[in-house]
């Protein structure tokens, strides 16, 4: 099939961009052609609460990445998709997780399938946005109707999809394939000593964009817990900073937080991830608002047992009792099971061993073949 994969990509940098390199990889290992079709400018810079959008890193050189879309120049939209509408490719495939990008993908969407043969399916992270803004509601419908089907990486958004009016079109459910781009596992001691931190304490660990939903607070609140003040753990914060810090410094000062804590509140690049995960004992995800969470997918590339709050499709992809801990989004349950992992070292081992037979089903294959059988339903 000719795919062509609508979403960020090199040079931007982040989570999405990850994914859909990693997926056009996929669709080539099928032997499909393929090409990622970026932005030119994602967000102004007034929208966007990052130190920056690009990355630093060299480009990937066994990727086709045309960078040409422009979220807010709606020349830019016209001139994709009557492109693409001329070229004719089988599938396009759009990623979808904010309703401000509506307006330009769904304009693309329309002009592209005017053609009568290319179908337009989109991997929609959410249709109802964590963190909600007026407008929100007709800019996602915007785009979802112009869309042919649906492939969603939640339970919850396929759910919200049927909620919107969306529940004729065709759509499947399939689970975030796993994030195995950023290296092989690495033995504890060599993430330690690449991050210069001692041996002697356990580590937990909150990984990624801090955001009010991502429940950081609630994290914070749980690691003032008396209880785990008196054993030999601390909590890594590895991730920006995309809000005020205020907040969440008044916390760490309020209970005397700051020795126990291992900060690195800058973007963490490509080839440091393995040494947060492969360092950390547990991976800590206590969010107040979720659909899936792309870094359940790098824990389980791992190996990494994990504690979930049990908010949207978040618990979906993790056994409670199997790879960790699912409990509900308070202080007071974070905390309960953060005590329950730090004193009893043995269910580290067990957790580990959960996250290898259950990793296997996360595959980037199962995501290219549901995306195939939504486009073939058409």
């Amino acid at each position: 099939m000719k795919i062509v994969i609508i979403g960020p990509a090199y040079p931007l940098r982040g989570g999405l961009a990850t994914y859909n390199e990693r997926l056009a990889r996929a669709f080539r290992a099928a032997g499909d052609a393929v090409r990622i079709v970026t932005f030119s400018l994602q967000y102004p810079d007034f929208l966007f609460p990052g130190q920056t959008q690009f990355s630093a890193d060299p480009a990937p050189s066994d990727l086709d990445i045309e960078v040409s879309l422009n979220s807010v120049n709606p020349l830019s939209w016209l001139a994709l998709g009557r492109r693409l509408r001329r070229e004719r490719p089988d599938l396009i495939v759009f990623r979808f997780w904010l309703p401000f990008m509506g307006p330009a993908l769904g304009t693309v969407a329309r002009l592209a399938r005017g053609n009568g043969h290319t179908r337009c399916v989109a991997i929609t992270d959410n249709v109802i946005p964590h963190e909600k803004r007026p407008g929100d509601g007709p800019l996602t419908r915007y785009f979802l109707s112009a869309c042919d089907g649906f492939v969603t990486m939640s339970r919850s958004v396929l759910k919200d999809l049927q909620h919107l009016g969306f529940g004729g079109k065709p759509a499947l459910y399939r689970p975030h394939p796993l994030y195995d781009t950023f290296g092989p596992i690495r033995p504890r001691a060599e993430a330690l000593a690449a991050l210069q931190l001692p041996a002697e304490f356990r580590y937990l660990l909150f990984f990624g964009f801090i955001r009010a939903y991502k429940g950081l607070d609630l994290l914070l609140e749980a690691f003032a817990d008396a209880r785990l003040a008196a054993l030999p753990v601390k909590l890594i914060i590895a991730g920006e900073f995309y809000e005020a810090a205020a907040p969440y410094e008044a916390l760490i000062r309020q209970h005397h937080l700051e020795s126990r804590l291992v900060r690195a509140t800058d973007f963490i690049p490509n080839e440091k991830v393995a040494d947060y995960f492969c360092a950390a004992d547990l991976v800590v995800q206590p969010y107040k608002d979720a659909t899936q969470s792309g870094v359940s997918q790098i824990a389980y590339h791992f190996e990494r047992p994990m504690l979930v709050t049990d908010v949207g499709g978040l618990a979906e992809l993790i056994p409670a009792g199997e790879v960790g801990y699912v409990v509900p989004p308070t202080a007071a349950a974070i905390a309960g099971a953060l005590v329950d992992f730090c004193t009893q070292p043995e269910k580290q081992a067990h957790f580990e061993a959960g996250t290898r037979r259950v990793k296997q089903q996360f595959s980037w294959e199962v995501m290219v073949a549901a995306l195939k059988e939504v486009a073939r339903t058409l």
